[in-house]
């Protein structure tokens, strides 16, 4: 197909309808050094999703030695409110500016962002620098994905699609981990050194090894639009993080930002409707494979997956009394259990050309998972814990990627960044808004729990629910010890079994799916 004027692009038709993109005769090999392009692929995408929780353990120390304990949520919130506000405009601007820029743009920024946060000596700089690492890190989450779109068809797509899920699961338990360990045994400032070598290492294979298409495009970025969204993101998340915990919900600062965020919302969808060039086009909600695919993502992975795996480690330190570092490795069995079943479904994928199957069997088996874990009582050995947190990596492994690989294949290849882009901004948003649901029932049940259990004399020595530490609890007599865990326990479990529902919906969604072959050549979008 010969190429587009310089002047116009092509009409993108209608995703799931045909386009006017018609598969080109290329043939369905990857290209040569793709191997080595891959890899710095995978380091990318290691990098910008392991920034999400590698200060988690090192904060306690980073906050003691900065002085800076009441910005302390800000060293986390700052890089994933960056990194979500960046993935729309690195879809986007992908799109139409051809992807080896943007991304190679997008890995610049990350280890900027990572030497400005590790020569921080205040707080001030040290979230700054944060946040210049997230609107990296979100380009190279989303561009990573999109690059493999741009080299591989889709029929073969889904086997190297599968290991980038695997290393998104690797990144949220390995992160803290790393994170502690850098801290005790060197400095926790190697928690953003140790991005440079390895930046530089992915910068200088993509910038010397890759060819990709380009866009000969005359660039209208949707400026207003960004700004909306990224005023829209900035409240949802605030509220989401500091309702309930900082500030009650009824606080007039809450409420001042819901109500900015419905605002925004409502102004952000209207423009997007008006300009030539949407940072989200509204079209792609016209496809029923992305509307389906970008709600499982949000309920099961971002809303479900996030929110018990943002509680588990806490809940083996406090019940089972397992260190930090333990409890880290006691989630190992998740990311075994990610690759057990995200490779050969990739491979099975590609062999037969559908992935309808996965979505439902993923949504099924993480729903499972969960409801299990809402069965766990004190006298449950480890092992069965370590069970059941393998099964839920089974589970997501058949969904993460597979939905990613849905939503590239119904949108024509000029389009594929935007869409790819705009399904993981969703899940992040779903993420962030689940892992706040549940630590504030969470939080309201430990609290209800605490005051009807313990005696009046041992209140003061346990503090408010949100106190609470494993330090602290281990520290207190056996006795008052014993109740605390005890509420502990009966706090959490269920909140898992108020999950159950939502995985009930996504299974109910994974059976709507429509399943649109796989195509056995790259679209030609050039």
């Amino acid at each position: 197909m010969p190429a587009a004027p310089a002047a116009a692009r092509p009409d993108p038709g209608t995703p799931g309808q045909g386009t006017a993109d018609e598969p080109s005769t290329e043939p369905t090999r990857v290209p040569r050094h793709f191997g080595l392009i891959y890899a710095s692929l995978m380091i990318a995408m290691l990098l910008g999703a392991l920034d999400q929780t590698i200060v988690s353990t090192a904060l306690p120390t980073i906050v003691g030695e900065l002085d800076g304990v009441s910005h302390m949520a800000w060293v986390t919130t700052a890089y994933i409110l960056a990194a979500t506000i960046g993935m729309p405009a690195y879809g986007k601007l992908g799109d139409l500016l051809g992807r080896k820029a943007v991304f190679l743009t997008g890995i610049a920024v990350f280890v900027l962002g990572s030497v400005l946060a590790g020569a921080a000596q205040s707080m001030a700089p040290l979230v700054a620098g944060r946040a210049v690492q997230g609107l990296g890190g979100g380009g190279l989450m989303i561009t990573s994905q999109a690059i493999i779109a741009d080299l591989v068809p889709p029929r073969q797509r889904a086997k190297y699609m599968a290991p980038m899920g695997a290393v998104f699961g690797l990144a949220s338990v390995v992160g803290p981990l790393l994170g502690g360990w850098f801290t005790d045994s060197s400095d926790w400032r190697w928690c953003f050194w140790i991005n440079l070598p390895l930046g530089a290492l992915a910068l200088a294979i993509c910038a010397f090894g890759m060819r990709l298409p380009r866009r000969p495009v005359k660039v209208v970025f949707d400026y207003a639009g960004f700004v909306l969204m990224a005023a829209a993101v900035a409240c949802t998340v605030l509220v989401a993080t500091w309702g309930g915990n900082d500030y009650g919900w009824t606080d007039p600062l809450i409420l001042g930002l819901a109500a900015g965020g419905v605002v925004a919302w409502v102004l952000f969808l209207a423009v997007e409707g008006r300009v030539a060039e949407p940072i989200i086009p509204l079209s792609v909600f016209r496809s029923r494979i992305f509307n389906i695919s970008t709600l499982i993502g949000l309920l099961v992975v971002g809303v479900g997956m996030f929110a018990v795996v943002g509680y588990l480690p806490t809940y083996l330190q406090m019940v089972y009394g397992k260190t930090a570092t333990e409890a880290g490795l006691l989630m190992m069995p998740m990311v075994v259990g990610i690759m057990s079943t995200a490779i050969p479904s990739g491979f099975l994928i590609s062999r037969t050309g559908r992935y309808r199957i996965y979505p439902i069997a993923g949504s099924v088996v993480t729903g499972l998972a969960v409801f299990l874990m809402s069965t766990l009582t004190m006298d449950d050995s480890i092992v069965l814990v370590s069970a059941y947190v393998f099964l839920m990596g089974a589970g997501v492994g058949l969904l993460m990627q597979t939905l990613v690989l849905a939503v590239q294949n119904d949108f024509p290849a000029a389009e594929v960044g935007t869409a790819t882009s705009s399904n993981n901004f969703f899940r992040e948003i779903g993420a962030t808004l689940g892992t706040a649901a549940v630590g504030s029932v969470f939080a309201s049940r430990l609290t209800d729990r605490l005051a009807s259990t313990l005696p009046g004399d041992a209140t003061a020595s346990v503090g408010s629910s949100r106190s609470l530490t494993p330090a602290l609890v281990h520290a207190l007599p056996a006795p008052t010890r014993s109740l605390v865990v005890d509420a502990y326990q009966h706090a959490l479990t269920p909140v898992f079994l108020y999950l159950t529902p939502v995985f009930a919906v996504g299974l109910v969604l994974a059976l709507i799916l429509p399943e649109k072959p796989l195509a056995e050549t790259r679209a030609d979008a050039r």
